[in-house]
């Protein structure tokens, strides 16, 4: 007979009987449907591939592949209207001549002086400017020697100088450096910018003295407003004509502004970034200030208009035009309103004293007295209590029919 605890024994290993032949007949399922080059590289089941595959045996669903959105293009900036061409006119032989003489902004400002007169035959603008010089370093480009030379090379009709933005350094007066804007410093300098005045004087030709603009750099300012009064002394010692330009380059409160109007007032970029240099805009706009006081040395009627210049030999010669018959305008004399006339009479009112009326009447008791005239019985202003009657009148009744005798 089969003892107790066999049994028992029987039944704790069922479970573990079933889970064996469980795993078995999933190995022999697997390897039943399994393709061929799967079961040379199996390496057999365990129960822990039963409960935890491997990630290369997970069956996960393939990753959706998403194309590549093309980037947005970045809207391009407008480009502005590019500038009208000016047309390029030819210079006659007798053109008056105007030399622009000083540093880099005497270059622009010769730049913006061709550009305002490149239409006009009559005139040619021929720049003489040295980049790096001013009057510091005489040493480098002496002025006051180099003008004279200058002007009878060119035989100018006016001369036009704008120097100065080079010359915030040390100055060699004799032995010594003196820092800038010191005593001696600015002795010497007022001594060399009225040198380089004398120099153009004593050749007679007329010339205009630019001022400097603003700049980016605040302490420069001050020293530059400093120059502009020496160079505006100079000028006017000297027979010549001082510009100031420097409202031009500042805004309302008198501060340095890159940008700003141009001479059709515009908004437009009149400095680069250093604040010191100046663009295209910016050198029309110094010529803008030069234009007028050169017009009137050179007799011209305004830049851009065409000059009457010397015909060639040969060409026939155009009569004057007759001047147009003035027109006589009827004008009609201001009216004023105080004039006596137009209520005919003579006098102002109140000029004369007026014939006193009768004091007995009742307007001049109003009026003087303040009574006014008793109210008639019935009347709507008669107040009276008890109301006052109307007098009777008598009135007589006529018989048509005679009496009888």
């Amino acid at each position: 007979m089969v003892s107790v605890a066999r049994i028992r024994q029987g039944i704790r290993r069922a479970p573990i009987l079933i889970l064996a032949l469980a795993v078995l007949v999933v190995t022999a399922a697997g390897a039943f449907h399994a393709p061929a080059f799967a079961q040379e590289e199996s390496r057999g089941w365990s129960l822990r591939d039963l409960l935890f595959p491997r990630r290369s045996e997970r069956v996960e669903p393939p990753f959706e592949i998403q194309k590549s959105r093309p980037k947005p293009k970045k809207k391009s900036k407008p480009r502005p209207p590019a500038e009208p061409e000016t047309p390029v006119v030819e210079k006659t032989n007798d053109a008056h001549v105007v030399l622009v003489v000083g540093d880099f902004l005497a270059g622009g400002l010769a730049e913006g002086l061709d550009t305002a007169f490149a239409d006009n035959p009559a005139v040619r603008i021929v720049a003489r400017a040295n980049g790096s010089s001013g009057f510091v370093r005489d040493d480098f480009y002496n002025w006051p020697v180099e003008i004279k030379s200058l002007i009878e090379t060119e035989k100018p009709s006016a001369v036009i100088v704008m120097l100065g933005s080079n010359d915030r350094q040390q100055m060699r007066v004799g032995e010594v450096r003196e820092q800038p804007r010191s005593e001696n410093w600015t002795k010497e300098y007022e001594r060399r910018a009225d040198a380089l005045g004398k120099g153009i004087q004593d050749t007679k030709v007329p010339f205009l003295w630019i001022g400097m603009p603003a700049f980016g750099v605040s302490k420069m300012n001050s020293d530059m407003l400093a120059f502009n009064d020496i160079y505006h002394s100079v000028a006017e010692k000297h027979g010549g004509e001082f510009v100031d330009v420097w409202d031009g380059f500042v805004d309302e409160n008198g501060a340095f502004v890159t940008s700003g109007p141009d001479i059709n007032g515009q908004p437009v970029r009149l400095r680069s970034d250093d604040g010191i240099n100046v663009t295209k805009a910016g050198k029309r706009k110094l010529a803008f200030y030069a234009e007028k006081p050169l017009a009137k040395i050179l007799g011209l009627a305004a830049p851009g208009s065409v000059t009457t210049v010397s015909a060639p030999a040969g060409a026939p010669v155009e009569a004057p035009k007759p001047a147009a018959a003035p027109v006589i305008v009827d004008r009609t004399a201001p009216m004023l309103l105080g004039d006596p006339a137009l209520d005919g009479g003579t006098e102002l009112l109140g000029a004369a004293q007026p014939a006193r009326a009768d004091p007995n009447l009742p307007g001049e008791k109003l009026i003087v007295e303040g009574k006014a005239p008793a109210a008639s019985p019935g009347r709507a202003d008669d107040f009276s209590w008890p109301p006052k009657t109307q007098p009777a009148t008598a009135t007589v009744e006529s018989d048509p029919t005679p009496a009888s005798p």
